[in-house]
């Protein structure tokens, strides 16, 4: 299929994700009687609108695909025009637009959670059938090294008995069963085209209690098969895979925000479009699935954070604002939002500008 194709599935993937977000902060405005000014999805120039004659939200579909927003009255009012407006947004209780200002990244972690329960209860959990053991690392000093065992080695057999199997145990199991007087363990491994035969004598580790010939083994999976699970293994599964991805954005962002590592990695939106599309060459519909939850919890905590402009920003004014007992100046906490919403901007430029100097490239 065309690059188009996968770039329109891309922007699909996108536009589903800032629906839902944006979609879960009107749904729980309505249902708290807040009035909304606008529902769009897309930024920039409006395509298609249209004014609900019963609430008089405006509902619109603009030009760029990469965005989207809920805007209500009085809100970033810096001017102060709409702060007396019964519609205005600072005019319900503050537990109402906590919970409208939290429901759109509430939205993002439901979708993740939906979409990973249907995929299990639908097509079963996938479990690795064979599994390749391959040589991650070789201490320096250590009986594997001193054999000439090498990183990235394909270990096949030990002592004559296949190393594969569904699981890294079997191999484990081999080595640390090895004991003082037993001949060397002899290892065969491929190393490119050749197959070679390692002989190693384990040492007993005192601290963790076993013998080891001093490796780090990682287990390449290169046969699976899906098992059908019941409606409470499909949530469990579920629940676990969105609390893992959540824990490792939050791990990345953590030693992005203390190390820098990661930046050279981060894109902005033409990165992301450019990314999903060619993993969904690649993977096909569950590569689609898997980034849609990935994305999906990564807006989510992104959007938690306390940066002026973003939903966690507006929510710690709320808390604030119940902590006090009375709101904050109006005009202050529109200007902080607009700055920092100006600065979120000038880093997505910068970001699209590194985006397509990477693609050009």
């Amino acid at each position: 299929m065309s690059t188009l194709f996968y770039l329109l599935i891309a922007l699909l993937l996108l536009g589903i994700l800032i629906t839902i977000h944006e979609f879960g902060h009107f749904i729980t405005a309505r249902l708290c009687g807040i009035a909304v000014r606008e529902y769009a999805i897309g930024m920039g120039p409006k395509l298609i609108s249209r004014t609900s004659k019963k609430t008089g939200t405006v509902f619109s579909l603009r030009a760029l695909p990469l965005g989207g927003f809920c805007s209500f009255y009085g809100e970033d009012d810096i001017e102060g025009k709409e702060q007396e407006d019964p519609r205005a947004f600072g005019k319900a209780a503050v537990w109402k637009r906590m919970l409208t200002v939290l429901m759109g990244p509430g939205m993002n972690f439901l979708l993740a959670f939906l979409v990973l329960f249907l995929w299990f209860a639908i097509g079963g959990v996938q479990t690795a059938t064979e599994v390749q053991p391959f040589i991650i690392s070789v201490d320096a000093e250590g009986p594997a090294a001193e054999s000439g065992l090498q990183e990235g080695d394909l270990l096949l057999r030990v002592n004559g008995e296949t190393a594969g199997g569904a699981s890294l145990d079997g191999v484990m199991a081999l080595i640390t069963a090895w004991k003082e007087g037993d001949a060397p363990l002899a290892l065969d491994v491929q190393r490119g085209d050749e197959e070679l035969t390692l002989e190693m004598t384990p040492f007993y580790d005192e601290e963790l209690g076993r013998y080891r010939v001093g490796v780090t083994l990682g287990g390449r999976v290169i046969g699976t098969e899906r098992t059908a699970v019941s409606i409470g293994d499909a949530l469990r599964y579920s629940w676990d895979n969105c609390v893992y991805a959540g824990g490792t954005i939050l791990r990345a962002l953590r030693a992005l925000v203390t190390t820098g590592e990661g930046l050279d990695q981060t894109s902005g939106p033409i990165g992301v479009v450019s990314l999903v599309s060619e993993e969904v060459r690649a993977g096909g519909f569950e590569a689609f699935l898997n980034l849609l939850v990935v994305i999906s919890i990564n807006l989510g905590i992104m959007n938690l954070l306390p940066i002026p402009g973003l939903d966690g920003s507006r929510f710690l004014f709320l808390v604030l604002e119940a902590i006090r007992r009375k709101p904050l100046p109006a005009k202050r906490e529109a200007m902080v939002n607009m700055v920092g919403m100006a600065l979120l901007l000038a880093l997505m430029v910068f970001f699209t500008y590194k985006d397509i100097a990477k693609l050009l490239q």
